[in-house]
């Protein structure tokens, strides 16, 4: 844990303006007079896991169950420029992390919000943005640890909602790309609650425009797959042997979320089901962030490489020959961006695909 963790600081001065990563999760938002009614269940779950007496006591002091959460956010009054809609919900994405890439219109509904829920992906950066009496929480989740469970996050924003409150749902990215927002979509109105979506920039275009990889391009990739990788629930590994099937096509660009865990049994599949081990591919953490870290490979190295760098979740991959279009490809191939440089083996492997692509040019 000591290896990747690192203090952001904040805008403002002082030890309470300054966030903590901590294994690449946001674990404490403070800014001394701005101390807003943050409620970090992940925090708690922490606190709770260690076991110390005054960490407990501590825990037990944030109040945490729907109805202390609604009679704190009743209790108050409601924005002066938020606009009196009554039973609405506004999803919001966040893009992929890079706070110049949020839309006006997420920044504008952030700013006139009552209560925001709010995900893991979120940054501090991005946070910053919410009105300082907005009542904030915390609803992350990732392996081994969800902070509420999917239902209780239903039943918030309901809750909320219909409280008269303006509810802004945070999420990463855009909310109807692997973003859980279509089931939040459905709950909410079947409840009678309207829904507007704000659409955000979804790691795939984000990442690899940040990288410069176009997720086409003529000759080399004439369609784009986003699949998610999130081994869980009825997304078994047969299932994700069937859907590596479906998208093992030359000429495709393969974009895998949520498959770091996945990744080994992934790249498999798509060599088996006749990709090229030689084609392009590459893993980012935390894309577009400071602190992102990068992978470039083959994708018979890639699975090695990325448990060589230790790379952890958020870690958003590409697969096809598009990715040798990135300036860090053509002068590190084969390389982890910050980790250690490339083999001479690694050095000559350049694949069908950058062939194909000199060809093109």
């Amino acid at each position: 844990m000591e290896r990747s963790m690192r203090v952001v600081k904040g805008r403002a001065s002082g030890a309470g303006r300054s966030s903590c990563l901590r294994q690449g999760r946001v674990v404490g938002v403070g800014c001394g007079r701005r101390l807003r009614a943050l409620h970090d269940r992940h925090e708690d779950h922490e606190r709770r896991r260690r076991g110390s007496p005054d960490q407990e006591a501590e825990a037990e002091l944030t109040p945490g169950t729907l109805e202390e959460f609604l009679r704190r956010v009743e209790g108050k009054p409601v924005s002066g420029s938020s606009p009196r809609d009554p039973h609405l919900v506004h999803l919001v994405g966040t893009g992929p992390g890079d706070p110049e890439l949020l839309t006006l219109k997420a920044v504008r509904l952030m700013k006139q919000a009552d209560v925001v829920l709010y995900d893991r992906l979120i940054s501090a950066e991005i946070l910053e943005y919410v009105n300082e009496d907005c009542l904030m929480i915390y609803v992350g989740k990732e392996r081994g640890l969800h902070t509420r469970s999917q239902g209780e996050i239903h039943e918030l924003l309901y809750r909320f909602c219909t409280s008269g409150k303006t509810v802004v749902r945070l999420k990463g990215g855009d909310p109807y790309v692997f973003g859980r927002g279509g089931e939040e979509l459905e709950y909410l109105q079947e409840r009678g609650v309207e829904v507007r979506c704000v659409p955000g920039i979804t790691a795939a275009s984000g990442i690899s425009s940040s990288l410069g990889i176009p997720l086409t391009h003529r000759g080399v990739a004439d369609n784009v797959q986003f699949i998610t990788g999130h081994l869980r629930g009825e997304f078994t590994s047969a299932k994700l042997k069937e859907l590596a099937q479906k998208v093992a096509y030359e000429n495709t660009t393969v974009v895998i979320y949520m498959g770091l865990n996945s990744l080994p049994q992934m790249s498999r599949e798509l060599m088996d089901n006749g990709m090229d081990p030689g084609t392009a591919a590459v893993a980012v953490e935390r894309g577009t962030m400071a602190n992102q870290r990068t992978v470039f490979a083959p994708l018979e190295s890639l699975s090695g490489m990325v448990e060589d760098a230790q790379l952890e979740s958020p870690t958003l991959i590409v697969v096809g020959n598009v990715v040798t279009l990135s300036p860090t490809w053509q002068g590190h191939r084969g390389a982890s961006s910050g980790e250690r440089p490339s083999t001479a083996a690694e050095e000559q492997k350049e694949g069908e695909g950058r062939r194909r692509l000199r060809e093109v040019k």
